[in-house]
């Protein structure tokens, strides 16, 4: 048995029938577990379990589906094991539907309570009243210390630029984070679960132009979750450009170019 899979075992005061390594982990280390009494769960590391935590909490209070925890400490989170069967053909408007309720909890502010990380990269939140500011200062210019500088006054460049590109004050929208087709589990027709959050309160346009980073959902996400923004297409680069920066600070120059395309497409 595991540390992880002894210490998940003992958070839940439950005996370990089995434990096996699930797909995935690239920040993480994350196992399915098997109960003696016949429950099923999932334990993981992470940067801060219970903000992660809090997280999922705040993904289910806003009627979207989310694990329940069942334990956590300062180094484990043990999670319900949702259904995770594949998507059937009614999923992609089902996952409209889900992103649009979670979109429609609003803050007052943009941010969140506290500071959160992917790996070792630095998710700064605190809060602001001013949008364009909190992109430019927490999503963009935080990178400085980790890029060639040639390419920094460019992504400098654009964020002095960001008011006249972003809304200044667009409603504070509850975020995912992290809502690329990984972090969607499906059963059949339905969303079963979103996971693995990085929640903050922002533009609703972030969640939505991380799905169409490594994919795009078809029409029927949009017929449930509802049109585009006018100029959405214009602002989604500088929109990816966060999560390809952070790609590449965590797995390397292969996502040098991602970077340096999305900088391009923002006319930078």
């Amino acid at each position: 048995m595991s540390g992880l899979a002894r210490h998940a075992a003992d958070l839940l005061g439950v005996p370990l029938a089995e434990a096996r390594p699930m797909a995935g982990g690239d920040l993480s280390q994350c196992l399915h577990l098997r109960l003696e009494d016949g429950r099923e769960a999932v334990a993981k590391t992470g940067p801060a379990p219970h903000e992660e935590a809090r997280m999922l909490a705040a993904l289910a209070a806003a009627g979207a589906p989310a694990p329940a925890v069942l334990a956590v400490d300062e180094t484990v989170l043990v999670l319900e094991c949702l259904p995770d069967t594949g998507a059937g053909p009614g999923a992609e408007a089902d996952l409209g539907r889900v992103v649009a309720r979670l979109h429609a909890a609003e803050g007052g502010r943009y941010g969140w309570p506290a500071d959160y990380a992917f790996g070792l990269v630095v998710i700064a939140n605190g809060w602001s009243d001013d949008w364009p500011a909190f992109w430019a200062e927490r999503r963009l210019l935080c990178h400085a210390r980790h890029l060639p500088a040639p390419l920094f006054r460019r992504i400098e460049t654009l964020a002095r630029d960001l008011e006249n590109r972003l809304p200044r004050r667009p409603r504070p929208a509850l975020l995912h984070g992290d809502l690329w087709g990984g972090n969607v589990l499906y059963a059949g027709n339905r969303v079963s679960g979103l996971i693995d959050p990085a929640c903050y309160h922002g533009h609703a346009e972030v969640d939505l132009t991380m799905l169409s980073l490594f994919g795009r959902p078809g029409p029927a996400f949009r017929e449930t979750y509802g049109a585009s923004e006018p100029g959405a297409d214009e602002r989604a680069p500088i929109y990816k450009l966060w999560p390809a920066l952070v790609h590449w600070r965590l797995f390397g120059d292969g996502y040098r170019g991602m970077v340096e395309g999305f900088l391009e497409m923002a006319g930078v």
